[in-house]
């Protein structure tokens, strides 16, 4: 779906753990999920390793190509927390200790700021902080960088979402008991005549009432009611079984 007014997200989570199945990553279902509650449409998802130039190509790549971008994952005191080593690679800016970050670690641990703790308060230069949920979030032109641990980055989000808001999409759901091929025709017809409506059709596997959930999709309610029913219209109504 495109068009004039439409806002879009890329989401990068990092981390070898869930390449390599230590971890499940829930945290781009969260933020797509959250997104399209918001009106913005999530365009890609990239899952990377901890790996410097790649976090900065795809860093780069998606800030150029979508209206936000959220990472998760690769920011702490360890080894292998380097995305904002691998942001600043990406876009060639300057690594800096952000004097408020420093403060507020040297004034949380005293002494105990070791180098572990400093760390995190490394940050490309240009950076910017958004206080929420007493840490902040880091900005970095239009990339927003999230913890990966689940329920951080969900207190986090929900703390700035409301900056992110756009125009609502609207939905209609169609619950049917047929088969996708018998009404394959149809939906291609309709979807051929309405571009700025998008169709989905989802099989539904040992369900008595409905085979198949069509969904139709768009930035426009009189456009998405239009086309859904357009396509109501050239289906038998018999098979039509709920919608909402």
């Amino acid at each position: 779906m495109t068009g004039p007014g439409l806002k879009t997200a890329g989401i990068i989570i990092i981390g070898n753990e869930i390449l390599s199945g230590k971890v499940q990553d829930s945290n781009s279902f969260f933020l797509v999920s959250e997104l399209r509650a918001l009106g913005v449409s999530v365009m890609r998802i990239s899952v990377i390793p901890d790996d410097i130039e790649l976090i900065g190509r795809e860093a780069l790549l998606f800030s150029e190509t979508y209206d936000y971008v959220f990472t998760s994952g690769g920011v702490g005191p360890t080894h292998d927390d380097i995305t904002m080593e691998g942001i600043a690679n990406g876009f060639n800016a300057k690594l800096i200790c952000h004097p408020a970050l420093e403060e507020r670690f040297r004034r949380r641990y005293g002494n105990a700021a070791n180098e572990a703790i400093m760390k995190m308060a490394v940050v490309p230069e240009g950076t910017e902080l958004i206080e929420v949920d007493g840490f902040p979030v880091i900005s970095f032109r239009n990339i927003f960088v999230f913890p990966g641990i689940p329920e951080l980055l969900r207190r986090k989000f929900f703390a700035l979402k409301e900056r992110f808001r756009s125009a609502s999409f609207y939905l209609k759901r169609i619950f049917l008991n047929t088969e996708e091929s018998d009404i394959a025709a149809a939906l291609n017809a309709v979807v051929a005549e309405h571009a700025d409506v998008v169709f989905g059709s989802y099989p539904i596997l040992n369900n008595p009432d409905y085979k198949i959930i069509i969904t139709a999709e768009s930035k426009s309610e009189a456009a998405m009611l239009a086309a859904a029913g357009a396509f109501m219209s050239a289906i038998p109504e018999d098979i039509i079984f709920r919608v909402e």
